[in-house]
Order: structure tokens, then sequence, then C-alpha cells
């Protein structure tokens, strides 16, 4: 088969995995409470989604290097039977413990085809192509982002909640089909000399540094105290691993990290732009369907389609960008242009109240989308240009662990910021005349006011019950009741939305830094081929590229 054909086919092969891995990360949402129904999991249902975020966040660089080591195919095939596997495994699970540790192993897999998706658009395309297709790639995101939850509650309201898993199933054998048909069988190793090494005692560290960080940040503030034995020890182990990393990268002949990639401007800004743009978007974008529902009654009916304009947006800024970029090579202006304009969306967003209408949530979710649009494919192609080919899977691993753990670290930190934020805004509430009636009306049952009770004090639903319950009390004082309930909601909303404004400052402080430092970024020529490019802007490019590219000329792909 010739070039011209096996490309598309191992482009779409690459576009059905990426599908499977991402629409993953949103179709479980709305199942959730059909699981925990079944399984009597609440207490457990954090840990559904942790499991797959965790091993895919720590597989990540560890398969980057990996497919540098071995080559693409045969590591993308062996990743998606994995994920099929957790797949088949979850949609079997009999409890949460099960589906937990299945979710962890589709996690695994999901980490493999993220780093491979990308790296492989790097061995078929020099970067100056590459930014068209990474712009596809950012749109199949926007895509399942809207399409997960959709589907998730389509397919467990029409059949089951374990169809969310098994339909995975199909698309995955497709994937298969087309990677085997299109992907060439030969897959040539980069290490320099020809030989093949794994860092397993880096690999050991970089998970020990990761996991005790990554729960310490989910737990801290929810499960236990920010100050608790439990969240001070999982940070302490996390800091004594990545130390003990640290010093086995400089030691290593192949190590999992390489740290002389921190030399190299272009791979440090894209890095430090990458974490901080995740750290405070996809932190606060978390906030957006809570608000929507709890503060500016939006049915959660439909609860999918609250973020359908920003996935909209998402999906158009990201194919602008990237055929801009490919069709220029400037990226450096779509990443500042990207990052200033999801700057001002996030500052749009601190001023909502409950008194925004729909209209101008629209149009603050539109300008975050298009700024979140032109970041998405910018920064991965920077650092694939920046360094030898024989390196892709090292350094598309790192842009996208850093991605990953920023957003991570964003929705666990600020999540902590908001519920602290609303204790301290709600402060004396149990006093407010409401409570005090519902308590006299049912004695002996106190009116608890947590995360919990507010989020059933501000949906639809919840107020329906209340009013209802209101609706049997003594008819001399329900009027009175209903009227303070009417005040109570009103001072909860305020409450609830003066905490999210909070969330988006930071957002919006945190977005202004990875603005500042996307002006640092330089701008390298996009090479027209694999073979590396001159030294520009007084930016050295990765001391191996010379050599390297001479020898990797046929790509990590094979002959095509």
């Amino acid at each position: 088969m010739s070039s011209t054909l096996k490309t598309p086919l191992v482009l779409a092969g690459m576009m059905l995995s990426l599908i499977l891995a991402s629409l993953d990360q949103t179709i479980v949402a709305t199942a959730m409470p059909r699981i925990v129904q079944e399984f009597q999991g609440l207490s457990h249902l954090s840990w559904v989604f942790t499991a797959y975020m965790l091993a895919s966040a720590v597989t990540v660089p560890i398969y980057g290097k990996l497919t540098d080591l071995f080559g693409r195919r045969r590591l993308l095939i062996i990743a998606v039977l994995i994920f099929l596997g957790g797949s088949m495994l979850s949609g079997l699970a009999q409890n949460m413990t099960q589906l937990i540790f299945f979710r962890g192993i589709q996690g695994v897999g999901a980490g493999a085809i993220m780093v491979n998706a990308f790296a492989i658009v790097a061995d078929l395309f020099p970067p100056a192509q590459r930014g068209k297709v990474q712009g596809l790639f950012g749109a199949v995101f926007g895509i399942t982002s809207v399409a997960g939850p959709l589907l998730g509650g389509w397919l467990t309201d029409s059949f089951s909640w374990r169809w969310i898993f098994y339909v995975n199933i199909p698309i995955g054998l497709v994937a298969l089909a087309v990677i085997f048909a299109g992907m060439p069988r030969h897959a040539t190793a980069t290490h320099g000399n020809g030989e093949r090494s794994i860092d397993y005692f880096g690999a050991v560290l970089l998970t020990a540094t990761l996991v005790p960080l990554l729960l310490a940040l989910v737990w801290g503030g929810s499960q236990y105290p920010w100050g608790s034995p439990e969240i001070i020890t999982l940070l302490a182990v996390s800091a004594i691993a990545l130390l003990g990393f640290l010093w086995r990268e400089t030691k290593a002949r192949d190590p999992i990290v390489t740290l002389s990639l921190f030399k190299n401007r272009v791979f440090t800004i894209s890095v430090i732009a990458t974490f901080l743009a995740s750290l405070g978007m996809f932190g606060s974008i978390l906030f957006i369907p809570v608000f929507a529902q709890g503060v500016a009654g939006f049915s959660a009916t439909n609860s999918g389609l609250i973020m359908m304009p920003m996935m909209l947006a998402i999906v158009a800024g990201s194919m602008f960008a990237g055929q801009v970029m490919s069709r220029t090579g400037k990226y450096k202006v779509l990443a500042v242009s990207g990052l200033g304009i999801a700057t001002l969306g996030m500052a749009l967003f601190s001023q909502v109240s409950e008194s925004t209408s729909q209209f101008d949530l629209i149009i603050r979710m539109i300008v975050m989308g298009i700024g979140l649009g032109f970041t998405m494919p910018i920064f991965t192609v920077a650092v694939q240009n920046a360094f030898s080919h024989s390196r892709i899977g090292e350094v598309t691993a790192g842009i996208q662990l850093f991605r990953t753990v920023g957003g991570t670290v964003g929705g666990a930190v600020l999540g902590g910021v908001m519920n602290a934020q609303l204790a301290s805004n709600l402060i004396g509430i149990e006093n407010h005349p409401f409570i005090v009636a519902a308590e006299q009306v049912s004695p002996g049952t106190p009116v608890v006011i947590d995360g919990n009770t507010i989020q059933t004090f501000l949906s639809n639903d919840g107020q329906a019950q209340i009013r209802a319950l209101i609706a049997q009390a003594p008819e001399a004082i329900r009027e009175q009741i209903s009227a303070a309930f009417d005040q109570f909601l009103e001072i909860l909303k305020t409450a609830f939305s003066q905490s999210i404004d909070y969330v988006f400052i930071i957002g919006a402080t945190l977005m202004i830094v990875a603005f500042a430092a996307s002006f640092f970024l330089p701008q390298l020529p996009l090479r027209k081929s694999h073979r590396p490019a001159a030294e520009e802007l007084g930016v050295e490019l990765d001391a191996t590229m010379g050599q390297s590219d001479k020898r990797h000329e046929p790509d990590i792909l094979g002959k095509v």
C-alpha cells in the first residue's frame, strides 16, 4: 500500500484511539449516580475518577520514553488492548472496589494512547505541517467533552451504565484494525547506539512522586484537613521520592525524564505556560456547570449541554490555530494570543453573579473556549520542533505530563479554595430563620449546612422537594417558612456566586503569569522536514539533533 493511502489510515487509527481515551474522561460522570446507587458506594465515588487520572498521569512519561526506545506501533497496539481490557472488566465489575481497580487499568492504557497519538503525528509530518493535525486532535478533545456526558446519559437511561464501558469495545476493535492495516510493521528504535535500556528504578521513583502528590491534592480539604497527618505524610513521601527521582535521572543511562530537557528554553517556557494554564483554566472551568445549575438556574436534565458553547469554541479555536500555524509557522503569536484571550475569559467569569443571564454566561464560555482552543496545539508542536526526532516521545510525554498534573492540581486546589471561601461566606447561616423553623417543624432532625446540602438547596429538584415539605407544614406558619426559604436561597446563591468569583480571580491570576511567560517563548522556524533546524534567537536546540536525526531519517514508523 502506498504512503499516500497509509498516512490517512494511520491518522484515522490515531483519531479513533484518541476518542477512546478522551471520551472516557467524561462519559462516566453522568452514569455515576446510577453506579453509586447500585453499589452503595458514595464514599468511594471520587476514586472512580482518581484511579483513572492517577494511572494515566504516571504512565505518560514512562510510555513516552518506551516509544522512543521500541517504536510506536507495538506499544500503541498494547495500549489499546490494555484499555479495552480495562473497559470490559469495568463493565463486568460487581462492586466499587473492582470498578476502581479496573478504571486504573483503563488509565494505564489511556496514558499510552495519549503519548503515542501526538508522537505519531510528529513521525508522519514535519513541524511545519503538524499544526493542522494537532488542531484536529484538539477538536477531538472538544467534541468528546460534549459528547461524553450526553452519550453516557443516553446509554445509562436506555440500556445500563455498563454500556458506557462496553461501547469502547467496537470503537477499539476498529481502531486496532486500522492501525494494523495502516501502520508499518517495522518500527525503528532511537537509542543512540542501537541498544535498548529502561530506567525501571526511575519509573518506580516517578510513580512514588506522583501518586502521593495527587492523592494529597485530591484528598486535602475534603477527605482530610490540609494540616492532617495523612496529607502531610503524603506530601513528605512525594517530596522525598522527587529528590530520589532527580538524583536517579542524573545517573541513569536512559532516564525516563532527561533533566537536560529543561536547558532548552522552548521546553522550559512551554512547560511553565502549560502547567499554569492547565492549573488555572481546567481547575476553574470545573465550576462552570456548578454555577450554571446552582446559581443561574439551568436545568440539570441536560447538564451535559451546559458546556457546549465552550467546547464548540475550543473546536473552532483549535482548528483555526492549527491551520494558521501550519501556513505561517508563527506559533508564538498564537500562544500569546490564546493565553491572552483565555485570561480575558477568566476575568469575565470572575464578574458573574446571581443576576448573570444565560446569554452573558454563553459569551464568557465562548471567549474562554477560543483561548483554550488556540493554546491546545501550540506548545506540543513547539517542543517537538525544538528537539531531535529521536526524542519526540520523551518531549511529547513531558508536555502532556505537566498538562495532566496541572489540571489535576487545579481541580483539587481550587476546589479546596472554593469550599473554604463558601464556609467563610456562610458563617452563622445555621441561625437563619428558615433553618430554625425547619428544625422546629421536624424536631430532632438538625439541618446540616455543608457542600452536599447546599447543592441540594440550589438544585431545581431539591428546591421542589423542599417546597413540597413546606406545603405540609401547619397553615399558620406555612407562608412564613416559604418566605424565609426564598430569602435563605438568595443568601446561598450570593455566597456561592462570590465563592466561585474568588476561584476565577485566582484562575485569572495564574493565567496572567502563564500569559507573561509566553512572551519569553522563542520563535524558532518550523522545520519542513525531520532534519534539525538551524539555531535561532540564541536558543540551542537539542544537542543530539545532528547525527541523531540523520540516523533516524526513515522515522520511527518505518518506511511507508
